[in-house]
């Protein structure tokens, strides 16, 4: 019985820390760290997605402020970034770019 008992938790354990790592269904969650290089490299999908759909030509400058939700195995990214435009002028972005496994697509992108 002990023996059960054990082989269980040590399955049991290390399911209840992926779903402490992942927020709940929906949830949104503040990026404690913005300027890891997988929220950049979204942030920067984000510009160049948005520079090939529009005429603009953006350039990353940093991230503002990030918050994601897991939803159905999506990944889902809202951001506010900075951006310059070719004029050199720096304004604000909202953002929000879903990602599973490898494919991203860019669901919206505003001045704020």
């Amino acid at each position: 019985m002990m023996k059960s008992l054990i082989c269980f938790s040590l399955i049991l354990l290390p399911l209840i820390f992926v779903v402490e790592a992942f927020p709940g269904d929906g949830e949104l969650v503040s990026i404690k760290d913005v300027s890891a290089r997988n929220i950049r490299e979204v942030a920067k999908y984000a510009i160049d997605e948005h520079n090939s759909e529009s005429d603009d030509n953006l350039v990353f400058v940093k991230i503002i402020e990030g918050k994601w939700k897991v939803r159905s195995a999506i990944l889902i990214y809202d951001l506010t970034i900075a951006a310059k435009n070719e004029g050199g002028a720096t304004k604000n972005y909202k953002t929000v770019v879903m990602e599973s496994g490898r494919d991203k697509i860019l669901y919206s992108f505003n001045e704020v």
